[in-house]
């Protein structure tokens, strides 16, 4: 037998050879109860075949995990048994129009990097009340152009603040405001026949304190006490947070919270109603997995791993970023690639650029958010510069084979300030210094500013603070709407269409925070909701208003309608060209030295296809030589597939201030 590891959380170093053997051992010893299971399921042999073929291609990858991860117990392989039976119960289940998908996915891995998929995210109360009123959108969706349709949490969740539905209750039942689970399979098989892909939230780091497993542990459960982290005294808890920093400093100090019932520390990184899950438990991992393959028999084709980052502890560590954060994703995935094969992982790790690669991969998360574009991007709005931007795009952009970006410029929740000090440092950029900048700029303090951002958990401490605010009250819209200026309006309304054309042609997958399309501004009442008032990110969380729709085709020549119009036409039209363009798809991009700090340039290529996109982030109009062009692969004359004008290389190329460009060849 497998020599086990008796030390918590060491891991095991074996032989190659030898845990090879040791894997296919165990797979032999459980294939019994594996066949058994069929039988009593009476699983046809073909659906069996398919998923032996895949089980027997990851097991070992599988198996050398979860050793790694839970070896050290004595009741090893008893979870191992159990967590293969999970797997298999979950292929068993699988609906027949899934397996299909499965199918397709299989043999084309790369599908979500095709240049037709174009996401969009939203709250299904905010935007349409609830499920069934949100299939009535799905025409809308096809009208934008979207093809990935990513709904925020709506599973049930704590009474109050609910950390905009990150604090689950149960991962079965969607919250009754908005609908039923039957709902939501309805709604996922409506977009699939739409050809638009569903995006939903899994939410495995932690629970509400009214989820049964934390009820279960609050009346003394020791089983389901074990599925999170108690302390009965301070003197564990304040070793840990000796390396911990804190998440939410506004709403409460530390990472802990005492329960007085159970006269016991919780660990709460985030709200103090957010249990962390205990993985090192492997009964945790397999409680989560069965919750995981629930989400995927919806039809969900895409999961996002929430606060992926923070799901593993040691003592003495950050706790952020562990190995067992990444061998906890790989196992999942593994475990998906053999019953749910054409689910993908999305990761949510908004940290340090070169923590973030890390989660990416095809056996961890296939795509990521990409939090240091969208922070460099507005990093280039407010100093017009773009150095910066450029030098992490020259080595940090690239990802492995068939992995792919999220490029988005908001979302639900905050910017921070996500940039690598040492590339600042390579430019002469003092990171603390420019981010004191930054943030002043982006709430409105600094002089000269354009921006409307509101600030989100400014540490009492160390001075970090994080900005939130909508896409067009950052650009500038909003301060130019309440002064009444035209010039304003009209260089805010060109800053988003710059950022939104840099992030559509950008390598990956771009992603929409619904209410752009509008250019709708901050929604400041939210203070008017208890529930809301402590938590500023709901300042860009705005509700849908379904008039800007029914004014597209009215004719207005005065006021804000035409505006709207102008900004959800121009961004529709973007998202059509994005999608006739082959340039696009893929992830090869590089960079072009056009030797103007204000200008963006790079290449998109694929197949043979090419396309240049130069973009200016200076408020005033900014040249260089068409010959650089020339040079990057375009020959003598190119055409703006944006304009349809026709430009030659033998001259100098001028933008207009922040306009964007997408070049092809004549």
């Amino acid at each position: 037998m497998i020599r086990l590891n008796n030390k918590h959380n060491s891991g095991m170093s074996q032989d190659p050879a030898e845990l090879r053997f040791e894997a296919d051992l165990s797979l032999q010893r459980l294939t019994p109860r594996l066949e058994a299971y069929w039988d009593s399921v009476q699983l046809e042999n073909a659906l069996r075949h398919e998923f032996q073929l895949r089980l027997d291609t990851v097991w070992a990858e599988l198996f050398q995990l979860l050793v790694e991860l839970y070896g050290w117990r004595y009741d090893f392989f008893y979870h191992l048994e159990s967590i293969l039976l999970t797997a298999a119960a979950a292929w068993a289940e699988r609906p027949e129009t899934l397996r299909a998908v499965d199918r397709k996915r299989i043999n084309n891995p790369d599908w979500f990097l095709s240049q037709k998929v174009v996401g969009g995210a939203l709250y299904v109360d905010l935007f349409s009340e609830n499920l069934s009123k949100l299939r009535e959108s799905i025409g809308y969706f096809q009208q934008l152009g979207l093809t990935y349709l990513h709904l925020m949490p709506l599973f049930a969740v704590r009474p109050g603040d609910s950390d905009g539905g990150y604090a689950i209750s149960n991962y079965r039942s969607v919250d009754p405001r908005l609908g039923t689970i039957d709902d939501l399979r309805q709604l996922a098989d409506d977009l699939r026949e739409a050809g638009i892909c569903l995006v939903l939230d899994f939410v495995f780091n932690h629970t509400s304190d009214d989820h049964y497993w934390a009820k279960q542990a609050q009346a003394g459960n020791r089983e389901y006490q074990q599925f999170y982290y108690l302390f009965p005294s301070r003197e564990i808890p304040d070793q840990y947070e000796a390396t911990l920093r804190e998440i939410f400093p506004t709403v409460r100090r530390g990472n802990f919270t005492w329960h007085d019932g159970m006269q016991e520390w919780v660990w709460t990184t985030f709200n103090s109603f957010q249990w962390d899950l205990n993985y090192s438990n492997p009964a945790v991992f397999r409680a989560m997995l069965e919750e995981m393959f629930f989400l995927a028999q919806t039809g969900v084709d895409i999961l996002r791993l929430d606060a992926v980052a923070f799901i593993w502890k040691e003592m003495g560590t950050s706790c952020e970023n562990l190995e067992g954060a990444h061998k906890l994703v790989q196992a999942y995935n593994r475990l998906a690639h053999i019953a749910t094969p054409g689910l993908v992982f999305k990761s949510e790790a908004i940290v340090h650029p070169d923590e973030v690669v890390r989660y990416i991969g095809s056996n961890k998360c296939q795509i990521s958010y990409n939090p240091t574009l969208m922070a460099l991007l507005w990093e280039s709005l407010a100093t017009t510069e773009t150095r910066l931007l450029r030098k992490s795009l020259s080595h940090r952009h690239q990802l492995p084979e068939h992995t792919g970006w999220v490029n988005y410029l908001r979302c639900h929740d905050d910017i921070g300030w996500t940039f690598d000090d040492a590339d600042a440092a390579a430019l002469g950029i003092n990171a603390f210094d420019h981010r004191q900048f930054l943030n002043s700029f982006y709430t409105g303090q600094y002089p000269g500013s354009f921006a409307r951002g509101v600030p989100f958990q400014e540490h009492p401490d160390t001075g970090d603070v994080r900005i939130a605010g909508t896409l067009a009250s950052l650009a500038g819209l909003e301060q130019a709407i309440e002064n009444n200026d035209k010039v304003a309006i009209e260089m805010a309304v060109r800053r988003m269409l710059l950022l939104q054309g840099i992030t559509l042609a950008v390598s990956g997958i771009p992603l929409l925070y619904l209410g752009e399309e509008w250019g709708m501004l901050n929604d400041y009442d939210f203070v008017k909701d208890p529930a809301k008032a402590g938590d500023t990110r709901w300042v860009h969380r705005p509700k849908m208003q379904w008039e800007f729709l029914e004014s597209l085709n009215e004719d207005f020549e005065e006021g804000v309608a035409p505006l709207r119009r102008r900004i959800f036409r121009s961004l529709q039209q973007l998202i059509s060209i994005r999608k006739t363009l082959p340039a696009l798809a893929g992830q090869d991009m590089e960079l072009v030295e056009v030797r103007n700090d204000h200008v963006l340039c790079f290449v998109r290529e694929n197949s043979g296809n090419r396309l240049i996109v130069v973009g200016n982030f200076s408020s005033q109009p900014q040249t260089f030589a068409g010959n650089r062009l020339r040079t990057g692969g375009l020959g003598r004359f190119f055409e703006d597939a944006i304009t349809k004008k026709t430009h030659a290389t033998s001259e100098d190329l001028m933008l207009a201030p922040y306009e964007i460009m997408w070049l092809c060849r004549v």
